[in-house]
């Protein structure tokens, strides 16, 4: 078995090697969370086996995960979230858990992969985390689009993680709700003590200020504390750690409501440069190549089933929303397209459900494989699609121009 400190080396690699690769790309076609989880693959136990997971490593890839969704947290608008576009992408997915566990009984899927929950939960997910670096390269965080994909992708997120603490928890629905209800008034404190505490103006502030900009870094040892304490609080309650990463976030952003650009660039680096990077090559070298190939049948009926279950009504929703100008064809289709786009969330479900003795390793593969394969397509039509119209645009205006000299 690979040992500690090759395995971090041949991540670290691959790490550094992904962004270089990725910009030599035309367009940038592939996203670089593609390339690090084949390339994971490909080191990992079921390929050329020179790097493995380890507790260490694991960690370190617990860690990714979490600033992985602190900062998904920290990008939402909250009032955006708890307004219109929020409530109706909240109805959207219901609409897809309710169609996912009707296609999953439909299909008799519990006799082929098992863990019918899962698998449906599974289906209804988006990786609004692997989005924000493809929304930040296009530009598109700030603008309708692109809030519309983030409403849909927070949702997208925490819904799941609501289903899987409720409907694959060992304590049964009723008690699994009330722990979450403890967790969410634990959150609420959290959220409002370090409001009372680093009041603006409080000798407390100023000292927090001070020190944001030395050795001390004071700002980024806060947020770290935060997401471990949410993390550690995750999983006293027997929950994902992704719904502590994400409370963190939004308390995060309650606290600085304007943001905090200085504080943000740290934390990028500190996520995207080290640390997430981490979670989605571990990611990789858990998916078994042979037991994929091995079902292809299987990896394209569920590569549909979330384009069905998730895409399609996320394209009808935004079609038909009643907006000033109101979405494009082409821009529903952009956000169905980003919508579907599920990666971590099928990762932890289906990593509940093998803990779970639920689902085969081998099935678990397979989903995470297709999930896979969403990141890698979906985001690229969707950037294909947005270019094209916007060639289209170029062309138009270019013809007007003509059109007018002579």
């Amino acid at each position: 078995m690979p040992s500690i400190a090759s395995s971090l080396f041949w991540i670290a690699l691959i790490a550094a090697i992904a962004p270089i690769v990725t910009g030599l790309i035309p367009r940038r076609l592939v996203p670089e969370v593609v390339l690090l989880l084949v390339a994971g693959a490909v080191v990992g136990p079921f390929a050329l086996n020179i790097a493995a997971d380890s507790e260490a490593i694991g960690i370190l890839r617990e860690l990714g995960l979490g600033m992985l969704f602190l900062l998904a947290g920290y990008e939402i608008d909250r009032q955006e979230l708890s307004g219109r576009g929020g409530r109706r992408a909240l109805y959207t997915w219901l609409f897809c858990l309710a169609l996912a566990f009707t296609v999953v009984a439909l299909l008799g899927m519990r006799n082929v992969i098992s863990a019918e929950a899962a698998v449906a939960i599974a289906m209804t997910s988006t990786a609004l985390g692997t989005l924000l670096p493809i929304l930040k390269d296009n530009k598109l965080l700030d603008t309708r689009l692109g809030k519309t994909v983030l409403n849909h992708g927070a949702v997208g997120e925490l819904g799941p993680v609501v289903a899987m603490a409720v409907l694959l928890s060992a304590r049964g629905a009723v008690l699994s709700l009330i722990v979450l209800a403890v967790f969410a008034l634990i959150a609420v404190i959290v959220a409002v003590l370090p409001g009372k505490l680093i009041h603006e103006g409080s000798w407390t502030h100023r000292l927090v200020r001070a020190g944001a900009d030395t050795t001390a870094q004071t700002t980024v040892r806060l947020t770290v504390l935060l997401l471990v304490s949410l993390g550690v609080l995750s999983a006293v309650f027997s929950l994902d750690v992704i719904l502590g990463a994400f409370a963190a976030g939004f308390i995060l952003r309650r606290l600085m409501p304007e943001g905090d650009e200085r504080l943000e660039i740290k934390l990028d680096g500190i996520a995207f440069g080290f640390l997430i990077p981490i979670f989605f090559i571990t990611s990789g070298m858990a998916i078994d190549v042979s037991a994929v190939a091995a079902s292809p049948g299987i990896l394209i009926a569920f590569l549909i089933l979330i384009v069905v279950v998730r895409g399609v009504p996320v394209f009808f929703v935004t079609k038909f929303e009643k907006v000033e100008p109101p979405f494009t064809t082409r821009e529903s289709a952009q956000v169905a397209l980003y919508g579907a786009t599920g990666l971590p969330m099928i990762v932890a479900v289906t990593g509940a459900a093998v803990d779970a003795h639920q689902m085969s390793s081998d099935n678990a593969s397979i989903l995470v494989a297709a999930g896979a394969i969403t990141v890698l397509l979906l985001p690229m039509l969707a950037t294909l699609d947005e270019k094209g119209e916007s060639v289209l645009i170029q062309r138009s205006n270019c013809s007007s121009s003509q059109s007018n000299i002579r």
